[in-house]
């Protein structure tokens, strides 16, 4: 089946470049691979994914693009042809990247306007085993985001892209796969934006120890740490310098991609936190709004 099978990259546009800049390398632990031109290129150190953000200096902090990968250049001209057939407005057709690590892809807007690049053949780098306590991320764990018909936006996902749904929390929050992790997307209602991206930690001691780090470095938790019920994972969030909502995570529980049957969960205090012990929940996380350039393609 033609799909999307990971996530690449996020890429934004943020106002204050230098700053967003320090946090990633200095504070979060992703490693700078590239700059040039008012972008910068982040990658991390377990994982071969060529960058896992992408940073421009804008006037404006928005997503600039959300970058998820497909399996071979066929399954990006399939997917480009059944987006089309959605009613998408494309962006720039299948072609040859020029971007750091190349692929062959193409980007398109959601129903919502946000923009998506889904691409192939990109290139790798090295990666190294990760080590106990080290506290930095290992690759991209998930990505939530919220659209104002959020049932319309996960039928896209299943529909066009090719994800599965792996939970549901109430009928407001839908937990997707695209592999074997329990969700690699989450959307809920509310009006079109970025809500948080996550990040796998190696184990539940690691995210402590990066809780740990951003705390020194002057970056507090705006909720957590926990553990949630769908998928299992734990969890604690930030916000960066440009107002962002990140997520350090561990634990992630994976399911048969095919087979899995997902459950419907009641909301409650326990189930958006098992321990019930952190700081904060969802009221103490960014207030989401519109994102500042829906249906606006990235300069590059």
């Amino acid at each position: 089946m033609t799909r999307v099978t990971e996530i690449r990259y996020v890429g934004y546009g943020v106002e204050e470049f230098d700053a967003e800049r320090a946090f990633y390398s200095n504070d979060w632990g992703l490693v700078e691979v590239e700059e040039k031109d008012g972008f910068a290129w982040f990658k991390t150190q377990g994982s071969d994914e060529h960058h896992v953000v992408r940073l421009h200096k804008s006037d404006a902090n928005h997503v600039e693009v959300i970058a998820f990968a497909a399996d071979t250049r066929d399954d990006v001209d399939g997917l480009h042809a059944k987006v089309i057939a959605a009613g998408c407005k494309v962006i720039f057709a299948p072609k040859d990247l020029d971007a750091p690590g190349g692929g062959y892809g193409f980007r398109f807007f959601t129903p919502d306007g946000l923009p998506f690049e889904i691409s192939a053949e990109v290139g790798k780098l090295d990666k190294r085993e990760m080590e106990r306590w080290e506290g930095v991320p290992v690759k991209i764990s998930h990505i939530v985001m919220h659209s104002p018909d959020h049932q319309a936006l996960v039928a896209f996902f299943t529909e066009v892209l090719g994800f599965k749904i792996s939970d549901w929390l109430g009928d407001f929050m839908c937990f997707l796969r695209c592999n074997e992790a329990h969700h690699r997307v989450a959307i809920l209602p509310g009006p079109p934006c970025l809500n948080h991206v996550a990040y796998d930690m190696l184990s539940l001691d690691d995210m402590m120890r990066g809780l740990h780090r951003l705390k020194l470095r002057g970056t507090d938790v705006r909720w957590g740490p926990g553990r949630h019920t769908a998928g299992n994972n734990t969890f604690s969030y930030f916000t960066t310098p440009a107002g962002f909502a990140v997520e350090y995570t561990s634990e992630l529980e994976d399911v048969d991609f095919e087979n899995h049957v997902y459950k419907v969960h009641v909301p409650g205090p326990q189930v958006m936190d098992q321990w019930g012990i952190g700081v904060g929940g969802p009221q103490t996380m960014p207030h989401p709004a519109p994102d500042a350039r829906l249906f606006n393609p990235a300069e590059a």
